[in-house]
C-alpha cells in the first residue's frame, strides 16, 4: 500500500456561459497505484453543484467543495466525509460562501479552519472576497468566522472591471494567507487570528494587467510563485514572513511568444523538493516546466509538455512527486505523467482517468 494514492476529482455538472459544456458527475474518488499506474473509481456523487475546487484533509477523510454556479449571488461550500474502509462518500453540511463564483479554498496548516476565495461577478449579495470558516470535530463547517472585501480595478476592462480574488494560500510558516486577486493585479497578505479574524498585512503590486490567479510555495518558505492568467507569465517572489510583503525576484513568460495571444494560464504546482515548478496553459494546452534556483529563486525554462488533452485547468502532484496529473477540462480526461526527479521533465504515461469536464484534482497518500 506504500504506493497507493487517493485521487479526488471535482467535475462540472451545471452549465455556465464561460465554460464549454458541463459533462461531469460532480465529486469523485479514485485509487491510483504509482507502481502499476492502475486507477479505479471508488465513489462518486452528483449531490454537489459544480465543485470547481476542492480541499482535502491529509488523511483523505474529509473534502471541502466549492460550488461555482453562474448567476448565484452567493455560492456554497460543502463538507463531505470519505470512508476508506467502505469507499463511501457522505454529506456532512454546507455553508454560504458570502460571495459569488466561489473559486478556491484551502485548509489551514493547523487543520482548524477553511479559507475560501470568491472570484465575484456582478453586483449584489454579500460580495465578500475572502471568508474564514472553522472546522468542527466531525469535519463539518462552522458558520463564517470572518470575511473581507477587496476594492479596485485593473487595465483589462473585460476581466478586471472589479476585484476578483482567485485563490487563497497559507504560507509555509503558517498564520499568513496570501490572496491572489486577478482583478486588481495584487497579492494581498493577511494575518489569520486564532479566532479566524483576518488582519491585512501588505499589498504586493504585480505588473499591470498580469491577472494573478494561483500561488505555489517553496517548501523552504522563502519563495512564492504566482501564475498570472492574463499576461501568461510566471513570477517568483521573496516573502517576508513577518510583514507579509512580497518582492518580485524574476518574471518569465509561461508560453512561447507565438502562443501568447489566446493563452490563459491556470494552475501552478511545486515539486516536493522545491526544485521544479509546473504551470498549466489553456490555449497552448501545455504544462510549462521551470527549474528554481535554490539560492536566488530565479526561474529557468526546462520544457513545454503537451497536456494530453485540451484546457488544462488544474494540476496535481502525487505526494512522492513521481507523477503529475493534468485535469484537461475540455478533453474530459485527466492525463497522468511520469516525472523525472533529476531533470523535472514530464513523460506522458499514456494512462488517464476519463472524467467529464474535470475542474480540480487533489491527491493524498
Amino acid at each position: 500500500m506504500q504506493n497507493a494514492c487517493l485521487v479526488f476529482v471535482g467535475s462540472l455538472n451545471r452549465e455556465a456561459p464561460y465554460f464549454q459544456g458541463a459533462r461531469g458527475v460532480g465529486l469523485g474518488v479514485y485509487s491510483f497505484d504509482e507502481e502499476t499506474l492502475e486507477t479505479r473509481k471508488l465513489a462518486e456523487t452528483g449531490d454537489v453543484d459544480n465543485p470547481t475546487f476542492l480541499a482535502v484533509t491529509p488523511d483523505g477523510s474529509h473534502i471541502y467543495a466549492n460550488s461555482e454556479v453562474f448567476a448565484w449571488r452567493e455560492g456554497v461550500v460543502s463538507a463531505y466525509r470519505f470512508d476508506r474502509q467502505t469507499a463511501a462518500l457522505s454529506y456532512v453540511n454546507k455553508q454560504p460562501s458570502l460571495g459569488s463564483i466561489t473559486a478556491h479554498n484551502t485548509i489551514t496548516r493547523d487543520g482548524t479552519k477553511l479559507l475560501v476565495a470568491n472570484y465575484g461577478m456582478g453586483e449584489g449579495g454579500p460580495d465578500r472576497s475572502v471568508v474564514v470558516y472553522g472546522l468542527r470535530e466531525d469535519g463539518g463547517l462552522t458558520a463564517p468566522l470572518s470575511s473581507v472585501a477587496h476594492e479596485g480595478t485593473g487595465p483589462d476592462t473585460a476581466r478586471q472591471e472589479r476585484p476578483h480574488a482567485h485563490s487563497v494560500t497559507e504560507t509555509v510558516a503558517g498564520g499568513v494567507a496570501i490572496v491572489a486577486d486577478l482583478g486588481i493585479d495584487r497579492l494581498v497578505s493577511y494575518r489569520i487570528g486564532p479566532d479566524g479574524s483576518l488582519t491585512r498585512l501588505a499589498e504586493s503590486v504585480l505588473a499591470s494587467g498580469a491577472g494573478p490567479r494561483h500561488v505555489a510555495l517553496h517548501p523552504g518558505g522563502r519563495f512564492v510563485f504566482v501564475m498570472n492568467e492574463l499576461d501568461s507569465t510566471i513570477v517568483s517572489l521573496a516573502l517576508d514572513d513577518v510583514s507579509g510583503r512580497l518582492i518580485v525576484i524574476d518574471t518569465k513568460p509561461a508560453v512561447p511568444a507565438a502562443a501568447r495571444d489566446g493563452n490563459h494560464c491556470a494552475d501552478i504546482q511545486m515539486s516536493p523538493d522545491g526544485r521544479f515548478l509546473y504551470g498549466s496553459n489553456r490555449g497552448h494546452d501545455s504544462v510549462a516546466v521551470f527549474s528554481v534556483d535554490q539560492q536566488t529563486g530565479a526561474l529557468a525554462l526546462v520544457d513545454y509538455t503537451p497536456c494530453g488533452g485540451a484546457t488544462p485547468r488544474n494540476l496535481a502532484l502525487t505526494p512522492s512527486g513521481r507523477h503529475l496529473f493534468s485535469a484537461n477540462q475540455n478533453a474530459d480526461r485527466i492525463s497522468i505523467f511520469a516525472r523525472d526527479m533529476a531533470t523535472g521533465r514530464l513523460a506522458d504515461t499514456g494512462r488517464s482517468i476519463g472524467v467529464g469536464t474535470p475542474m480540480c484534482v487533489k491527491i493524498v497518500r
